[in-house]
Protein backbone atom coordinates (compact mmCIF):
# COMPACT_ATOMS: atom_id res chain seq x y z
CA UNK A 1 0.00 0.00 0.00
CA UNK A 2 1.15 3.45 -0.17
CA UNK A 3 2.39 5.69 1.99
CA UNK A 4 0.08 8.30 3.58
CA UNK A 5 1.19 11.27 4.07
CA UNK A 6 2.59 13.44 7.10
CA UNK A 7 -0.93 15.22 7.46
CA UNK A 8 -2.92 11.83 7.44
CA UNK A 9 -4.66 12.43 4.20
CA UNK A 10 -5.65 9.29 2.31
CA UNK A 11 -2.74 8.04 -0.78
CA UNK A 12 -4.34 9.01 -3.99
CA UNK A 13 -6.11 6.80 -5.71
CA UNK A 14 -6.97 7.26 -9.56
CA UNK A 15 -9.95 6.27 -11.26
CA UNK A 16 -9.28 2.68 -12.03
CA UNK A 17 -8.72 2.52 -8.19
CA UNK A 18 -4.31 2.34 -7.59
CA UNK A 19 -4.14 1.02 -4.50
CA UNK A 20 -6.70 -1.73 -4.86
CA UNK A 21 -4.98 -2.51 -8.52
CA UNK A 22 -1.28 -2.71 -7.13
CA UNK A 23 -3.40 -5.37 -4.05
CA UNK A 24 -4.51 -7.75 -7.06
CA UNK A 25 -1.02 -7.26 -9.48
CA UNK A 26 -0.09 -8.80 -5.90
CA UNK A 27 -1.88 -11.39 -5.17
CA UNK A 28 -0.75 -12.81 -8.94
CA UNK A 29 2.66 -12.33 -7.45
CA UNK A 30 2.89 -16.01 -6.26
CA UNK A 31 3.08 -17.40 -10.07
CA UNK A 32 -0.20 -19.29 -9.98
CA UNK A 33 -2.65 -18.30 -13.11
CA UNK A 34 -6.13 -17.22 -12.09
CA UNK A 35 -9.72 -16.24 -13.56
CA UNK A 36 -11.12 -12.92 -13.37
CA UNK A 37 -13.75 -14.64 -11.30
CA UNK A 38 -11.52 -15.81 -8.76
CA UNK A 39 -9.52 -12.57 -8.22
CA UNK A 40 -12.81 -10.95 -7.51
CA UNK A 41 -13.60 -13.73 -4.92
CA UNK A 42 -10.16 -13.18 -3.36
CA UNK A 43 -10.31 -9.44 -3.09
CA UNK A 44 -14.19 -8.96 -2.48
CA UNK A 45 -14.55 -6.62 -5.52
CA UNK A 46 -17.32 -6.82 -8.39
CA UNK A 47 -16.03 -8.73 -11.15
CA UNK A 48 -16.89 -5.97 -13.92
CA UNK A 49 -13.98 -3.86 -11.21
CA UNK A 50 -11.50 -6.94 -11.41
CA UNK A 51 -11.59 -7.02 -15.44
CA UNK A 52 -11.28 -3.18 -15.55
CA UNK A 53 -8.21 -3.38 -13.26
CA UNK A 54 -6.79 -6.31 -14.41
CA UNK A 55 -7.21 -4.50 -18.16
CA UNK A 56 -4.81 -1.81 -16.89
CA UNK A 57 -2.14 -3.99 -15.66
CA UNK A 58 -2.22 -5.92 -19.52
CA UNK A 59 -1.49 -2.38 -21.07
CA UNK A 60 1.16 -1.83 -18.74
CA UNK A 61 2.54 -5.32 -19.78
CA UNK A 62 2.69 -6.79 -16.70
CA UNK A 63 -0.22 -9.80 -16.85
CA UNK A 64 -1.42 -11.33 -19.42
CA UNK A 65 -3.81 -14.20 -20.61
CA UNK A 66 -2.18 -17.46 -20.11
CA UNK A 67 -4.78 -19.99 -21.19
CA UNK A 68 -8.20 -20.86 -20.34
CA UNK A 69 -9.57 -22.83 -16.92
CA UNK A 70 -11.22 -26.02 -17.55
CA UNK A 71 -14.94 -25.43 -18.48
CA UNK A 72 -17.83 -26.30 -16.00
CA UNK A 73 -20.32 -25.55 -19.18
CA UNK A 74 -20.58 -22.44 -21.44
CA UNK A 75 -17.10 -20.46 -22.41
CA UNK A 76 -14.29 -21.05 -20.50
CA UNK A 77 -12.43 -18.34 -18.65
CA UNK A 78 -9.33 -16.66 -19.35
CA UNK A 79 -6.46 -17.07 -16.50
CA UNK A 80 -4.40 -14.50 -16.28
CA UNK A 81 -0.85 -14.38 -14.82
CA UNK A 82 2.13 -11.84 -14.46
CA UNK A 83 4.13 -12.12 -17.77
CA UNK A 84 7.41 -11.47 -18.86
CA UNK A 85 7.22 -7.60 -21.01
CA UNK A 86 9.41 -5.00 -22.60
CA UNK A 87 9.77 -4.05 -18.47
CA UNK A 88 13.75 -5.66 -17.53
CA UNK A 89 15.89 -5.56 -14.50
CA UNK A 90 19.55 -5.70 -14.18
CA UNK A 91 21.77 -7.82 -11.96
CA UNK A 92 25.52 -7.24 -11.21
CA UNK A 93 27.80 -10.33 -9.20
CA UNK A 94 30.80 -7.78 -8.22
CA UNK A 95 33.04 -10.60 -6.43
CA UNK A 96 37.07 -10.60 -5.53
CA UNK A 97 38.07 -10.65 -9.22
CA UNK A 98 35.23 -11.00 -11.35
CA UNK A 99 31.83 -8.68 -12.13
CA UNK A 100 29.36 -10.64 -13.87
CA UNK A 101 26.37 -8.96 -15.45
CA UNK A 102 22.65 -10.10 -16.34
CA UNK A 103 19.78 -8.93 -17.62
CA UNK A 104 16.45 -10.66 -16.73
CA UNK A 105 12.61 -10.02 -17.87
CA UNK A 106 10.34 -9.27 -14.78
CA UNK A 107 9.67 -12.92 -14.22
CA UNK A 108 13.46 -13.96 -13.93
CA UNK A 109 14.23 -15.47 -17.27
CA UNK A 110 17.71 -14.31 -18.66
CA UNK A 111 17.94 -11.98 -21.51
CA UNK A 112 21.79 -11.22 -21.83
CA UNK A 113 24.57 -12.10 -19.50
CA UNK A 114 28.52 -11.63 -19.46
CA UNK A 115 31.28 -12.14 -17.35
CA UNK A 116 34.17 -9.59 -17.11
CA UNK A 117 37.75 -10.02 -15.48
CA UNK A 118 38.07 -6.75 -12.66
CA UNK A 119 39.70 -7.10 -9.17
CA UNK A 120 37.43 -5.59 -6.92
CA UNK A 121 40.91 -4.27 -5.57
CA UNK A 122 40.94 -1.43 -8.48
CA UNK A 123 38.77 0.44 -6.60
CA UNK A 124 34.99 1.67 -6.84
CA UNK A 125 35.70 3.81 -9.48
CA UNK A 126 36.91 1.67 -12.32
CA UNK A 127 34.70 -1.31 -11.11
CA UNK A 128 31.52 0.64 -11.26
CA UNK A 129 32.59 2.49 -14.67
CA UNK A 130 33.14 -0.98 -16.14
CA UNK A 131 29.27 -1.79 -14.47
CA UNK A 132 27.63 1.34 -16.39
CA UNK A 133 29.50 0.10 -19.45
CA UNK A 134 28.69 -3.20 -19.48
CA UNK A 135 24.57 -2.74 -18.83
CA UNK A 136 24.65 0.00 -21.43
CA UNK A 137 25.98 -3.03 -23.84
CA UNK A 138 23.90 -6.10 -22.40
CA UNK A 139 20.73 -3.55 -23.34
CA UNK A 140 22.02 -2.91 -26.79
CA UNK A 141 22.83 -6.64 -27.33
CA UNK A 142 19.36 -7.49 -26.37
CA UNK A 143 17.56 -4.83 -27.97
CA UNK A 144 15.79 -3.36 -25.14
CA UNK A 145 14.98 0.70 -24.57
CA UNK A 146 16.81 1.97 -21.94
CA UNK A 147 13.80 3.78 -20.32
CA UNK A 148 12.17 0.04 -19.62
CA UNK A 149 15.12 -0.45 -17.23
CA UNK A 150 13.11 -0.87 -13.66
CA UNK A 151 16.43 -1.19 -11.46
CA UNK A 152 19.59 -2.85 -10.86
CA UNK A 153 20.15 -4.90 -8.04
CA UNK A 154 24.34 -5.29 -6.80
CA UNK A 155 26.12 -7.73 -4.77
CA UNK A 156 29.49 -6.73 -3.19
CA UNK A 157 32.02 -9.50 -1.36
CA UNK A 158 31.54 -7.41 1.79
CA UNK A 159 29.46 -6.31 4.72
CA UNK A 160 26.82 -3.72 3.62
CA UNK A 161 24.36 -1.43 5.57
CA UNK A 162 21.69 -2.05 3.43
CA UNK A 163 19.46 1.04 4.29
CA UNK A 164 22.08 3.26 2.68
CA UNK A 165 23.75 0.50 0.38
CA UNK A 166 26.95 1.32 1.35
CA UNK A 167 29.95 -1.29 2.41
CA UNK A 168 31.09 -0.75 5.64
CA UNK A 169 34.71 -1.55 6.42
CA UNK A 170 34.81 -3.97 3.60
CA UNK A 171 37.59 -6.47 4.65
CA UNK A 172 39.08 -7.35 0.49
CA UNK A 173 37.82 -4.21 -0.92
CA UNK A 174 40.05 -1.12 -0.80
CA UNK A 175 39.09 2.21 -1.15
CA UNK A 176 35.42 0.52 -1.02
CA UNK A 177 34.30 2.05 2.92
CA UNK A 178 31.26 3.92 3.13
CA UNK A 179 31.10 4.46 -1.11
CA UNK A 180 27.93 5.38 -2.55
CA UNK A 181 27.83 2.83 -4.85
CA UNK A 182 23.74 3.56 -6.20
CA UNK A 183 25.04 6.84 -6.59
CA UNK A 184 27.77 6.47 -8.42
CA UNK A 185 25.67 4.10 -10.62
CA UNK A 186 22.79 6.19 -10.56
CA UNK A 187 24.55 9.64 -12.49
CA UNK A 188 25.39 7.23 -15.29
CA UNK A 189 21.75 5.06 -15.00
CA UNK A 190 19.34 6.95 -13.62
CA UNK A 191 17.10 4.17 -12.18
CA UNK A 192 16.53 2.36 -8.55
CA UNK A 193 19.87 0.80 -7.67
CA UNK A 194 19.47 -1.73 -4.79
CA UNK A 195 23.19 -2.96 -3.29
CA UNK A 196 23.56 -5.75 -0.50
CA UNK A 197 26.22 -8.45 0.26
CA UNK A 198 26.92 -11.25 -1.77
CA UNK A 199 26.22 -13.77 0.57
CA UNK A 200 22.40 -12.46 0.74
CA UNK A 201 21.80 -12.06 -3.00
CA UNK A 202 23.01 -15.76 -3.26
CA UNK A 203 20.69 -16.77 -0.78
CA UNK A 204 17.77 -15.28 -2.40
CA UNK A 205 18.88 -16.44 -6.03
CA UNK A 206 19.19 -20.23 -4.66
CA UNK A 207 16.19 -20.06 -3.49
CA UNK A 208 14.25 -18.74 -5.71
CA UNK A 209 15.77 -21.66 -8.29
CA UNK A 210 15.68 -24.58 -6.11
CA UNK A 211 14.12 -23.81 -3.24
CA UNK A 212 10.62 -21.57 -4.13
CA UNK A 213 8.57 -22.96 -1.79
CA UNK A 214 10.94 -23.27 1.17
CA UNK A 215 10.35 -20.42 3.85
CA UNK A 216 12.95 -21.22 5.86
CA UNK A 217 16.51 -21.86 4.56
CA UNK A 218 20.19 -21.10 5.55
CA UNK A 219 22.50 -20.21 2.60
CA UNK A 220 26.48 -20.94 3.74
CA UNK A 221 28.99 -19.23 1.38
CA UNK A 222 32.37 -21.20 2.05
CA UNK A 223 35.49 -19.55 0.21
CA UNK A 224 37.80 -16.64 1.02
CA UNK A 225 35.75 -15.65 4.08
CA UNK A 226 32.51 -18.01 5.26
CA UNK A 227 28.70 -16.07 5.50
CA UNK A 228 25.33 -16.85 5.94
CA UNK A 229 21.72 -15.41 4.19
CA UNK A 230 19.14 -15.96 6.40
CA UNK A 231 15.55 -16.72 4.87
CA UNK A 232 13.33 -16.68 7.58
CA UNK A 233 9.25 -16.63 7.24
CA UNK A 234 10.12 -16.30 3.43
CA UNK A 235 11.64 -13.24 3.56
CA UNK A 236 16.04 -12.00 3.89
CA UNK A 237 16.48 -11.16 7.51
CA UNK A 238 19.30 -8.54 7.57
CA UNK A 239 19.18 -7.91 11.05
CA UNK A 240 19.13 -3.84 12.56
CA UNK A 241 22.47 -3.16 10.70
CA UNK A 242 22.39 -5.32 8.11
CA UNK A 243 24.85 -8.15 10.18
CA UNK A 244 22.87 -10.62 10.09
CA UNK A 245 24.20 -14.02 9.25
CA UNK A 246 28.08 -13.17 9.81
CA UNK A 247 28.65 -16.77 11.42
CA UNK A 248 32.16 -16.01 10.08
CA UNK A 249 33.28 -14.75 13.17
CA UNK A 250 31.58 -16.52 15.53
CA UNK A 251 34.06 -18.40 18.08
CA UNK A 252 35.60 -21.92 17.49
CA UNK A 253 36.88 -23.03 20.83
CA UNK A 254 39.22 -25.43 18.41
CA UNK A 255 41.06 -22.10 17.35
CA UNK A 256 41.18 -20.35 19.96
CA UNK A 257 45.12 -19.62 19.23
CA UNK A 258 44.18 -18.98 15.72
CA UNK A 259 44.64 -14.97 14.76
CA UNK A 260 41.60 -13.73 12.61
CA UNK A 261 41.84 -10.71 9.89
CA UNK A 262 39.44 -8.96 12.12
CA UNK A 263 41.65 -8.75 15.09
CA UNK A 264 40.00 -11.93 17.08
CA UNK A 265 41.05 -15.10 18.02
CA UNK A 266 39.63 -18.11 17.15
CA UNK A 267 37.01 -17.36 14.69
CA UNK A 268 35.34 -19.56 12.31
CA UNK A 269 36.61 -18.02 9.05
CA UNK A 270 40.48 -18.12 10.74
CA UNK A 271 39.65 -21.48 10.80
CA UNK A 272 37.51 -23.24 8.40
CA UNK A 273 37.44 -20.98 4.84
CA UNK A 274 39.14 -21.49 1.64
CA UNK A 275 42.40 -19.49 2.69
CA UNK A 276 42.63 -20.38 5.92
CA UNK A 277 42.71 -24.34 4.76
CA UNK A 278 45.46 -22.56 2.19
CA UNK A 279 47.35 -21.67 4.58
CA UNK A 280 47.04 -24.43 6.98
CA UNK A 281 48.10 -26.58 4.01
CA UNK A 282 51.24 -24.73 2.92
CA UNK A 283 52.41 -24.83 5.96
CA UNK A 284 52.63 -28.62 6.18
CA UNK A 285 54.13 -28.50 2.35
CA UNK A 286 50.81 -28.74 0.34
CA UNK A 287 51.36 -26.48 -2.83
CA UNK A 288 48.68 -24.11 -2.11
CA UNK A 289 47.59 -20.51 -1.97
CA UNK A 290 43.51 -19.91 -2.04
CA UNK A 291 40.35 -22.17 -1.99
CA UNK A 292 40.92 -23.10 -6.02
CA UNK A 293 44.42 -24.98 -4.69
CA UNK A 294 42.68 -26.35 -2.26
CA UNK A 295 39.87 -27.57 -4.37
CA UNK A 296 41.93 -28.78 -6.55
CA UNK A 297 44.10 -31.14 -4.28
CA UNK A 298 40.79 -32.99 -2.83
CA UNK A 299 39.86 -33.44 -6.47
CA UNK A 300 43.65 -34.96 -7.08
CA UNK A 301 42.72 -37.53 -4.06
CA UNK A 302 44.99 -35.83 -2.01
CA UNK A 303 44.23 -37.21 1.49
CA UNK A 304 45.83 -34.51 3.83
CA UNK A 305 43.61 -31.80 1.68
CA UNK A 306 40.48 -34.20 2.00
CA UNK A 307 41.22 -34.08 6.39
CA UNK A 308 41.50 -30.58 6.29
CA UNK A 309 38.36 -30.19 4.46
CA UNK A 310 36.20 -32.81 6.20
CA UNK A 311 37.21 -30.94 9.71
CA UNK A 312 36.36 -27.45 7.83
CA UNK A 313 32.69 -29.12 7.22
CA UNK A 314 32.54 -30.02 11.25
CA UNK A 315 34.12 -26.64 12.38
CA UNK A 316 31.11 -25.23 10.42
CA UNK A 317 28.48 -27.96 12.00
CA UNK A 318 29.43 -26.55 15.07
CA UNK A 319 28.61 -23.22 14.63
CA UNK A 320 25.22 -24.04 12.18
CA UNK A 321 24.12 -26.48 15.12
CA UNK A 322 23.33 -23.15 16.93
CA UNK A 323 21.92 -21.60 14.35
CA UNK A 324 19.64 -24.34 13.96
CA UNK A 325 18.75 -24.16 17.39
CA UNK A 326 18.16 -20.77 16.85
CA UNK A 327 15.84 -20.46 13.70
CA UNK A 328 15.11 -23.83 12.65
CA UNK A 329 15.51 -23.72 9.03
CA UNK A 330 14.46 -26.59 6.90
CA UNK A 331 17.13 -26.25 4.39
CA UNK A 332 21.22 -25.77 4.70
CA UNK A 333 22.74 -24.86 1.35
CA UNK A 334 26.12 -25.27 0.92
CA UNK A 335 28.28 -22.67 -1.35
CA UNK A 336 30.86 -20.88 -2.43
CA UNK A 337 34.03 -22.22 -4.29
CA UNK A 338 34.74 -24.60 -0.99
CA UNK A 339 31.21 -26.18 -2.15
CA UNK A 340 32.77 -27.82 -5.09
CA UNK A 341 34.96 -30.18 -2.39
CA UNK A 342 31.40 -31.32 -2.40
CA UNK A 343 30.45 -34.53 -0.38
CA UNK A 344 34.02 -34.03 1.99
CA UNK A 345 32.71 -30.81 3.07
CA UNK A 346 28.87 -31.61 3.38
CA UNK A 347 29.91 -34.71 5.03
CA UNK A 348 31.90 -32.65 8.04
CA UNK A 349 28.98 -30.36 8.24
CA UNK A 350 26.08 -33.39 9.09
CA UNK A 351 28.49 -35.26 10.64
CA UNK A 352 28.11 -32.71 13.89
CA UNK A 353 25.11 -31.09 12.90
CA UNK A 354 22.87 -34.84 12.87
CA UNK A 355 24.83 -35.63 16.35
CA UNK A 356 24.67 -32.49 18.22
CA UNK A 357 20.99 -31.07 17.82
CA UNK A 358 17.35 -31.80 18.92
CA UNK A 359 15.37 -34.50 16.71
CA UNK A 360 12.74 -32.27 16.54
CA UNK A 361 14.87 -29.67 14.56
CA UNK A 362 16.94 -32.37 12.11
CA UNK A 363 14.11 -34.63 11.53
CA UNK A 364 13.39 -32.62 8.11
CA UNK A 365 16.10 -30.79 7.74
CA UNK A 366 18.17 -30.92 4.16
CA UNK A 367 21.32 -30.13 4.09
CA UNK A 368 22.79 -30.06 0.83
CA UNK A 369 25.38 -28.84 -1.89
CA UNK A 370 23.98 -25.35 -3.93
CA UNK A 371 21.96 -25.90 -7.21
CA UNK A 372 22.69 -23.00 -8.38
CA UNK A 373 26.33 -22.62 -7.82
CA UNK A 374 28.21 -19.71 -9.64
CA UNK A 375 25.05 -18.24 -11.15
CA UNK A 376 23.51 -17.94 -6.97
CA UNK A 377 24.46 -14.29 -6.90
CA UNK A 378 23.79 -12.93 -10.22
CA UNK A 379 20.55 -14.22 -10.19
CA UNK A 380 19.69 -12.99 -6.45
CA UNK A 381 21.00 -9.19 -7.38
CA UNK A 382 18.42 -10.25 -10.20
CA UNK A 383 15.71 -10.79 -7.91
CA UNK A 384 16.37 -8.21 -5.56
CA UNK A 385 16.02 -5.60 -8.49
CA UNK A 386 12.79 -7.53 -9.71
CA UNK A 387 11.27 -7.83 -5.52
CA UNK A 388 11.73 -3.76 -6.00
CA UNK A 389 9.87 -3.04 -9.34
CA UNK A 390 7.28 -5.09 -8.26
CA UNK A 391 6.43 -3.87 -4.76
CA UNK A 392 3.23 -1.78 -4.66
CA UNK A 393 4.89 1.27 -3.76
CA UNK A 394 6.95 0.62 -7.60
CA UNK A 395 3.39 -0.74 -9.16
CA UNK A 396 1.48 1.97 -7.74
CA UNK A 397 4.01 4.90 -9.40
CA UNK A 398 3.88 3.14 -13.11
CA UNK A 399 -0.36 3.05 -12.66
CA UNK A 400 0.03 6.64 -11.87
CA UNK A 401 2.59 7.66 -14.19
CA UNK A 402 0.78 5.40 -17.43
CA UNK A 403 -2.07 7.83 -16.63
CA UNK A 404 -0.30 11.04 -16.13
CA UNK A 405 3.02 10.98 -17.86
CA UNK A 406 6.07 9.07 -19.13
CA UNK A 407 6.65 5.46 -17.40
CA UNK A 408 9.41 6.04 -14.52
CA UNK A 409 10.39 3.59 -12.32
CA UNK A 410 10.13 4.70 -8.48
CA UNK A 411 13.31 5.70 -7.04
Amino acid sequence: MADRGGDGARPHVNALGSTAMSDLFQILRDGRPRTRSELASITGLARTTVAMRIDALTGLGLVGPVGEAASTGGRPSSLFAITASDRYVAGVDIGASHVRTALSDITGNVLEETNAVIPVAEGPRVVLDAVVAVTRELIERAGRRPEDLLAIGVGVPGPVEYRTGRPINPPIMPGWDRFDIAGWIRQEIDVPVLVDNDVNIMALGERERAWPDTDHLLFVKVATGIGAGVISGGFLQRGAQGTAGDIGHVYVARGADIACNCGNFGCLEALASGSALARTLSTDGMPASNSRDVVDLVKNGNVQAIQAVRQAGRDIGEVLTTCLSLMNPSVIVLGGSMAEAGEHLIAGVREVVYRRSMPLATESLHITLSQTGADAAVLGASMLAIHHSLSPASIEAMIAQSAGGPLRAVK
